[in-house]
């Protein structure tokens, strides 16, 4: 990880106290600086030999706070989620370096904070997709040895209720989940668009695998989720019978992710959420050219035909007229595919689309790419 990286894992990690230390310079104006949580913000107390200055954030301001203050003023920083204590170091020859440790001894939050962050999928809720999956008791309580999941499904549910607000309230939303295997998030946003969103909603998930999709069907008719099946077929030349507002694919491998996309850009989807998984296309064409050095070294080959392949792909979807970020998603299984794309219709303007495309066909000139969702929007042979 690089230290962007590291200080995002700390910010994920939910915690309710920093402390920036350990500066670059023995002039530095502040010795240490404390940061507590302060309901939806956070709190900066920065120390001086004699005097303490404070200074309010947003979440936003505090990341480039954070990611200034450890390139140019201090060279430490630790942190506290009250399980655990994380510390990011930089060298004096500039390596960053992340670990994190259990801790008995916590530092004491700041006086009248409530560090109990509000979970979309509270504590104590009926969710039975949670109890099967064994992060909740029957009672509704968090398994305490499950709680990192609980945060994971959370944050996943979030990144999804950031955008939720752009669908339409005036009709039954369709929602596609493309390879949805054995569906553990498919069931827990139908519970979260229907019971906590009270949205009219049907779900459909597909799947290669018939076994799979008829556990799918049970547990749905267990749970009494009447408006969400489960189908076999194969997402390229999948068509719906309904206007599609949002499409979810979970790790539909390499290329079935790109039909994943391009289906959902001709039905003109609202919302698309994508964490792509096994991505070989791009790496099997990659071609040195002018930075053989990208290939002579098998791993980072891999990684760097990886990475291209969704940076390909976000361009292509602004290009097609989304709003698009690709944001650190850890999901339930902890695989290194840590990159969720998310994407919204939206009014994207005609030089900033051409740009995107430019980018992609300088890529493309470049390592000798011929990207599946590149040619599908193009609408050449595959």
């Amino acid at each position: 990880m690089d230290l962007q990286q590291m200080l995002e894992t700390v910010l994920a990690s939910e915690p309710y106290k920093m402390i920036l230390s350990n500066p670059y310079r023995k002039d530095e104006q502040f010795r240490r600086i404390v940061i507590n949580r302060l309901g939806e913000g956070w709190q900066a107390e920065k120390y001086t030999e004699k005097q303490v200055f404070h200074e309010n954030m947003s979440e936003e301001e505090l990341k480039e706070f954070l990611e200034g203050a450890m390139r140019q003023g201090y060279r430490q920083l630790n942190a506290w989620d009250g399980e655990r204590e994380h510390a990011v170091r930089v060298s004096k020859g500039g390596k960053a370096s992340y670990t994190k440790k259990k801790t008995a001894q916590a530092p004491k939050e700041k006086t009248g904070h409530n560090r109990k962050k509000n979970y979309i999928l509270e504590e104590g809720q009926t969710i039975p997709p949670l109890v099967d999956m064994g992060i909740f008791t029957s009672e509704g309580k968090i398994v305490r040895s499950m709680y990192d999941k609980y945060r994971q499904i959370n944050r996943f549910v979030e990144l999804i209720d950031d955008e939720i607000g752009t669908l339409p309230k005036d009709r039954i939303l369709t929602v596609i989940d493309f390879g949805c295997g054995k569906s553990y998030l498919t069931f827990i946003l139908y519970y979260y668009l229907t019971q906590v969103r009270r949205l009219d909603v049907r779900i459909i998930g597909l799947d290669l695998k018939a076994d799979v999709i008829e556990r799918c069907n049970q547990a749905a008719e267990k749970y009494g989720y009447e408006h969400l099946r489960f189908e076999l077929g194969d997402i390229n030349g999948y068509e719906c019978p309904y206007p599609v507002d949002m499409v979810v694919s979970l790790h539909a491998c390499d290329t079935a992710t790109d039909y994943a996309l391009y289906n959902a850009v001709r039905w003109n989807a609202r919302l698309i959420f994508s964490v792509p998984c096994c991505q070989h296309e791009l790496n099997g064409q990659m071609q040195g050219g002018n930075l053989p050095i990208l290939t002579r070294y098998g791993i980072i080959k891999e990684r760097t035909a990886a990475l291209m392949t969704d940076a390909i792909r976000g361009n292509l979807l602004t290009a097609s007229g989304y709003r698009t970020q690709l944001l650190e998603f850890v999901d339930l299984s902890h695989t290194p595919k840590n990159i969720l794309i998310r994407a919204v219709r939206s009014n994207i303007p005609e030089k900033t689309r051409r740009a995107m495309l430019q980018e992609v066909d300088a890529l493309k000139e470049q390592f000798g790419f011929r990207p599946t969702l590149d040619r599908l929007l193009r609408g050449e042979d595959t």
